[in-house]
């Protein structure tokens, strides 16, 4: 592919009308199944990268590259950018358009700016398998996939240091929620890191352009604070909750989780200090935590 296409994609020369012109020049196309807007907003891009601040080197998992605009400006910071891809054209495209930097990763798997294009569905893969640790997860996920990534990359992991991730803005704005507003899906992330939503971006920052707004949504992962078998109970807890979110809680956990018993659900509530009458999307990530500790092994 000739520099001039290259070009093309800088990001001081993206805009919608541009880029559905290398669209057709390329015989490209975006398409709904694989959750397909390609960012065109010089500023937005800018601003991810930004807060991604790859250090030259530093190892960089992307999901959904499609075209590569994201790709392209993280490598040129030097970032080692491993690119997830499950649809063969765009796979066949970012060949074409990254052949020297898929070359200098042959060459040097440790060399900054060289780039490993993985073509599969990232659901299927262990991510050890694609990426090493310590890494950082920048992507403009499909907005379809958004909270089976999330918990393939945070609850099986290996899990990335740093997250900056576009997202659907309610999807965004839900995982970022303060008690309240939790949902399962900001229990889950919240326990595994700390986030929060850096900035909204309008349907025109793509195309084609989305009919819901958008946000970035960046995050720092967290130590664990339980083992393996505790988490499972943890998330069993939360899920049950979550079944009836708008329930009183000493109502709902009895009935989601019977084997437990309403007594001991009761002196549960007790010893931690959540009034029986709360509902569940008011409870903190710290209280379920305290709460499934009071619990103990659930049957």
């Amino acid at each position: 592919m000739s520099r001039a296409a290259v070009d093309e994609l800088d990001p001081t020369r993206l805009g919608p009308q541009a880029l559905a012109r290398y669209l057709r020049r390329h015989g490209l196309e975006a398409r709904k199944r694989h959750s397909q807007n390609f960012l065109v907003d010089p500023d937005v891009l800018a601003a991810i990268v930004e807060a991604a601040a790859p250090a030259p080197g530093r190892r960089i998992l992307e999901i959904g590259p499609g075209l590569g605009v994201l790709t392209g400006a993280l490598l040129r910071e030097g970032a080692r950018v491993t690119a997830v891809e499950v649809d063969p054209r765009m796979n066949g495209h970012l060949r074409g358009r990254h052949e020297a930097e898929l070359e200098l990763a042959a060459d040097d798997a440790e060399s900054a700016g060289g780039l490993r294009l993985v073509e599969a569905d990232i659901l299927d893969i262990p991510i050890g398998d694609v990426i090493e640790t310590p890494y950082d997860l920048v992507a403009n996920l499909p907005y379809h996939i958004t909270s089976p990534v999330l918990h393939h990359a945070l609850g099986e992991g290996p899990r990335p240091e740093h997250l900056v991730l576009m997202l659907q803005r309610e999807v965004a704005e839900r995982i970022a929620a303060p008690p309240g507003g939790m949902s399962y899906l900001s229990v889950f992330v919240q326990y595994h890191a700390a986030v929060r939503v850096a900035r909204t971006v309008p349907p025109e920052a793509f195309e084609p352009a989305p009919r819901v707004d958008s946000a970035v949504l960046v995050g720092r992962t967290r130590p664990r604070r339980l083992d393996k078998s505790r988490e499972d109970d943890l998330w069993r807890l939360v899920q049950a909750g979550f079944r009836e979110r708008r329930k009183m809680v000493h109502n709902v956990l009895p009935r989601q989780l019977p084997a437990v018993g309403r007594d001991r659900f009761s002196a549960a509530l007790a010893a931690v200090g959540v009034t029986p009458e709360r509902r569940p999307q008011t409870l903190s990530v710290d209280e379920w935590l305290a709460l499934a500790g009071a619990l103990g092994p659930l049957p």
